[in-house]
């Protein structure tokens, strides 16, 4: 047999101060295997975070008995391949040490030929505590280095902040959203690899340009030989096929084709067009026969970051085949603690989700992990954009020579292991790194350079420079050429504006802006704070009671209880979300009201920014909110809890980045303004409709006007006087509407309040739920006696409503379906939503 290859199972693990053996899962963690062994309890629930802090002072042994035939000491080449070890480890085959590793974003390859024999072979893994390794580097170093979310203090480490040195997921150290647990394990998948003749290790289909008419493609194979080898590469796709005579030498060496294709079906991100993919197949043939063989899927597609010079500063945005994409999206971090437990299917749900969203991009933010293989395939699939982090954020980093090859080493295999997916539209260095030392955001209390004597500020910012304006552009340039390289998020200039006592953004780079909630602005800002592009933003809700209830008890059911602040990570966050509350609700009757209050208001507030970034288009020309997911069930800024449960915001993202939007705008105080948004690629006609109604549903006024807008535009379609508008009438007893449609159907639909919801009185609505004949339960309508303000529906069952949380006037209808949340490869399944219950925002408040 030329190539054969054995996946490694069997694992058992054990403390390395312990003799007993247990079973262990690989890929898997020291924690996730503690847990199914009932040696610990449940890391997530009530405050058991705290009392699990031991195990990363320990080290952890794994280890897997291999039973080889004779044909394996026949290979020419054996090879033990860890896919991910976490993080610094030590593996012995046969009690002979063969590898060392301290990179949890690495693979790991050794050459084991000559210490695997027939019979039994034991691999073991000993991985040393990240803690105990990393401590005596902060000593050494002498000062300390900015690690701000480092929850050193919760880990027993009085304050001494080691993350900056592993390279391991920062996250695992804690985040102002997520728990510090510091993992140890065989975290990627481990095979031991046999060979007798020449092999294709990679494969990269590197696109020199690409358009509707052709697509030019070089093709680099890279082989590994144990002895010279000459024959053909032969490469195909899609009935076409290129050759070229191959004379490879012993070792690695890289073959190059050039190929030409005609009409290639070009990939696109959602909303512009179907994200077509294609497959090439790579074959070494010889005498007609292949000896290797290896396919690759990808999309055929152009996509540049667009920064040139404008009179507002410099233009930042993406530009897909020639077209230029409005970014729309959140920012992704890993969706457990524990990253080995999620499933493809809990990949595929958040996808599936960001795409029902009409989402065209995930930024995967740096403090993370360089994601599993299926969530870029499903990126792919569904055409969502990935603005991809290399994982360095909100620290800074070592500068010595053994980190800073180690870098280069994680940077060259990342990019390499990424870059046949179309969906990888930018790598940037980091989050932001720039900003924080900077003082980019002063008012937050950054400006870490000023915490420094000259001589150490020079040194931390010469190492700066050698990771993300060399080493990581480099890597970017030589693997992956076809894609930009962005040094920081957020990366810009903003000036001091001394009349509004406040940082205003200036017109280049892109933006994180935290006015709003960080720095208590009020959620007005959002209409004026707006940035060339909008790659971070964001207002924390808790999840729903029932999310709540998997981590807590009903006597911890209070805002500043042990559990519920064990479960805010974000220093007084809990309060902040009632302080904001104050201002722009009415007040919750219990805790579980405000619950569902903090999830009406988190939307709100993202409403409010994502229709001011897309009312700004073109000068902003993206718009990612923090965040898409949670890596624990927690009260956090995510739209979408732990258990993939939409929250209030997920159901507003889906509305405000529609195609087609009707943003209403009375900001300033004295007009009211109907924005009308459009992406779509062809100009839209149809008609708006307009009606002043008082609170009780009539009519009291109404417009009707034909309405004609340019392809990918933005423009005012109606505007008017409050005070014409109004007449003198009482502005909480009036509200404004505004409709779209085409051919007679309704396309968008907008409320409009002249006053904070705390000012509305509220009814207790008859709601109504009716089902739509012939839909055969599957779809139903709604109607309401009163005005309803966030009309919540709920069902027994785990899955989303065509819409929620929305408003509903006495005699309007809405008609809504329920999809049950997918298995396998399907997305969301029809079906007749079983125990639905329907309240509003009536039934929370005092």
């Amino acid at each position: 047999m030329k190539h054969i290859q054995l996946k490694l199972d069997n694992w058992q693990f054990r403390a390395c101060d312990e003799e007993e053996w247990l079973p262990a899962a690989v890929p898997g963690t020291v924690h996730t295997d503690l847990l199914r062994n009932e040696r610990i309890p449940q890391p997530f629930y009530g405050k058991n975070e705290h009392d699990l802090q031991w195990i990363d002072k320990k080290d952890w042994e794994y280890r897997t008995v291999l039973q080889l035939e004779e044909k394996w000491q026949q290979h020419a080449c054996t090879e033990l391949v860890f896919k991910g070890l976490d993080t610094y480890a030590d593996v012995f085959v046969n009690d002979v040490h063969a590898l060392s590793a301290d990179n949890m974003f690495r693979a790991w390859t050794v050459d084991v030929k000559g210490l695997l024999q027939t019979g039994q072979n034991e691999i073991r893994v000993r991985f040393r505590s990240v803690v105990n390794e990393d401590l005596p580097k902060l000593e050494q170093l002498g000062y300390a280095l900015p690690a701000p979310n480092d929850q050193s203090e919760l880990g027993g480490l009085g304050g001494q902040q080691i993350s900056v040195f592993a390279r391991k997921a920062p996250y695992h150290y804690g985040w102002d959203w997520g728990p510090r647990f510091l993992t140890s394990g065989i975290w990627r998948e481990a095979v031991l690899e046999g060979r007798d003749t020449v092999a294709i290790t990679d494969v990269y289909i590197r696109q020199n340009a690409v358009n509707r008419e052709e697509a030019r493609v070089t093709v680099l194979v890279e082989v590994d030989a144990p002895s010279g080898w000459n024959g053909l590469l032969r490469i195909s796709s899609g009935g076409q096929e290129w050759m070229k005579s191959a004379a490879v030498q012993p070792g690695k060496q890289t073959l190059e084709l050039e190929v030409v294709l005609d009409q290639p079906r070009l990939w696109w991100c959602n909303g512009l067009g179907a994200p077509e993919l294609t497959v090439f197949r790579a074959e070494l043939l010889q005498e007609g026969k292949a000896v290797a063989q290896t396919d690759v899927t990808t999309g055929l597609r152009e996509i540049k970051l667009v920064r040139k010079p404008d009179d507002r500063g410099a233009s930042f945005y993406f530009e897909l085949n020639g077209v230029r994409v409005f970014a729309k999206g959140a920012n992704h971090i890993p969706n457990d603690s524990f990253s080995t437990e999620v499933t493809e299917e809990r990949y595929r749900h958040e996808i599936a989700s960001a795409a029902a969203s009409n989402m065209n991009m995930l930024r995967v933010w740096g403090g993370g992990i360089y994601e599993e293989e299926v969530f870029y395939r499903l990126c792919d699939e569904y055409g969502l954009l990935v603005w991809q982090d290399f994982m360095f954020a909100c620290s800074m980093y070592p500068g010595d020579e053994p980190f800073l090859e180690n870098v280069r080493e994680e940077a060259v295999y990342n990019v390499r292991r990424l870059r046949n997916h179309p969906c990888i539209a930018l790598w940037c260095g980091n989050n932001e790194m720039d900003s924080a030392w900077s003082h980019y955001e002063d008012n937050m209390g950054w400006g870490w350079k000023e915490k420094y004597s000259p001589e150490i500020r020079e040194k931390l910012w010469k190492d700066y420079e050698a990771v993300f304006h060399r080493i990581l552009p480099e890597a970017v340039a030589a693997c992956h050429p076809d894609v930009d390289y962005w040094a920081s998020s957020p990366m810009r200039d903003l000036t001091h504006d001394l009349n509004q006592h406040a940082t205003r953004i200036a017109g280049e780079g892109d933006v994180h802006y935290w006015g709003v909630w960080h720095g208590s602005e009020p959620f007005e800002n959002y209409n004026v704070k707006v940035g060339r592009f909008m790659s971070e933003y964001g207002f924390q809700s808790f999840p729903e009671l029932k999310s709540v209830l998997s981590y807590a008890e009903d006597r911890d059911m209070a805002l500043e209880s042990e559990v519920m602040l064990a479960h805010q990570k974000n220093g007084r966050g809990n309060l902040l979300i009632k302080e904001y509350m104050d201002i722009y609700l009415p007040q919750p009757k219990d805790f579980s009201s405000f619950l569902y209050m903090s999830q009406i208001l988190q939307a709100e507030a993202m409403r409010m920014a994502i229709e001011s970034h897309r009312r700004n288009k073109p000068y902003c020309m993206g718009t990612l909110y923090w965040q898409m997911n949670d890596c624990w069930p927690v009260a956090s800024w995510a739209s979408m809890d732990y258990y993939g449960r939409w929250k209030a915001l997920q159901y507003t993202a889906r509305n405000s980045y529609k195609d087609l939007l009707l943003s209403i705008d009375g900001s300033d105080g004295h007009t009211l303004k109907v924005h009308a948004v459009s992406d779509r690629q062809e100009a839209f006609e149809g008609e708006l409709q307009i009606r002043l109604h008082d609170i009780s549903g009539a009519v009291l006024q109404e417009w009707s006007q034909p309405v004609t807008l340019a392809a990918d535009a933005t423009d005012v379609v109606f505007m008017a006087g409050l005070d014409g508008l109004l007449e003198g009438r009482e502005s909480d007893r009036v509200l404004f509407t505004a409709s779209l449609l085409a051919e007679g159907r309704l396309l968008e639909h907008k409320h409009h309040y002249f006053v904070s919801a705390k000012e509305i009185a509220l009814t207790p609505p008859h709601l109504t739920v009716t089902e739509v004949p012939g839909s055969n339960g599957l779809s139903f309508k709604v109607t309401s006696n009163v005005l309803a303000r966030g009309v919540y529906l709920t069902t027994e069952e785990e899955g989303i409503f065509s819409d929620n949380f929305f408003d509903l006037l006495p005699g309007e209808t809405k008609t809504v379906e329920f999809f049950l949340r997918g298995s396998g490869e399907a997305d969301f399944v029809p079906a007749a939503p079983k125990g639905l219950e329907i309240r509003s925002m009536a039934d929370y408040v005092e």
